[in-house]
C-alpha cells in the first residue's frame, strides 16, 4: 500500500511539472504566433507603400496605415461575430416547404 501511494505521489508531482511546462509552451507559442502575425501582416498591409522608414515622420506614417488596417480588421471580426450572434440557431423548427411553382 504504502508503495501505491508513492508512485501516485511521484505521478502527481510529475505531472504538475508537466503542466507547468505545457503553461510555458504554450505562452511561447502564443508570444512567436503574434511576433510573426504583427510582422507579416505589417509587411503585407505596407508593400505598396513608399514610405521611408528611417525617419519618424515616415515611421508615424507606417504605424498610422497599419493601425487603421488593424483596426479594420477587428471591427470586421466584430461585425462577422455579431450577425453569427444573431441568428436564429434553433434546431426545433421544421423545416419549411418549398413554394410550388
Amino acid at each position: 500500500m504504502t508503495f501505491f501511494i508513492i508512485a501516485v505521489l511521484i505521478a502527481a508531482i510529475w505531472v504538475i511539472i508537466e503542466i507547468k511546462r505545457l503553461k510555458h509552451k504554450l505562452f511561447a507559442i502564443l508570444l512567436i504566433s503574434l511576433i510573426l502575425f504583427s510582422y507579416l501582416s505589417f509587411s503585407a498591409v505596407l508593400r505598396n507603400e513608399e514610405i521611408d522608414y528611417t525617419t519618424i515622420s515616415g515611421f508615424m506614417s507606417a504605424s498610422k496605415i497599419y493601425f487603421s488596417w488593424l483596426g479594420s480588421v477587428f471591427g470586421n471580426m466584430k461585425s462577422i461575430t455579431t450577425y453569427a450572434i444573431k441568428q436564429d440557431w434553433d434546431n426545433d423548427k421544421p423545416p419549411q416547404e418549398e413554394p410550388e411553382e
